[in-house]
């Protein structure tokens, strides 16, 4: 019997403790999905509304830092932050990635891809 109500007691404090546990996880989730890809069409729309900077001005920039070949671009919002993350391949076959701050135009980040 008091294995019954220590099991029953056990079992009450876990179902108390769960909303808790689901409060923690909300509110962790946030910071692990901070990052969001935004579509071509979300990216000129901001474009046109001069929210960020438009694409070309970021590839001229990579190509002069990395004389190459433009590979790919994305947009994404991260921490409010509109980041364009830069692909290209230079002369010398180096794969690089840059980012941008899409409203300033800072570079942030390059690095060669592994």
């Amino acid at each position: 019997m008091v294995m019954c109500s220590n099991t029953a007691a056990t079992t009450d404090r876990s179902r108390s403790s769960l909303p808790a546990l689901l409060l923690g996880a909300l509110v962790l989730l946030p910071g692990v999905a901070a990052a969001h890809d935004l579509s071509q069409d979300e990216a000129l729309a901001l474009t046109e509304q001069g929210r960020i900077l438009p694409l070309p001005v970021f590839i001229e920039d990579a190509l002069t830092r990395f004389p190459g070949r433009f590979l790919e671009a994305e947009l994404e919002l991260d921490d409010g932050r509109y980041i364009y993350e830069l692909e290209l391949v230079t002369r010398d076959r180096r794969v690089m990635e840059l980012e941008y701050d899409a409203v300033s135009g800072e570079l942030l980040d390059a690095e060669e891809d592994d």
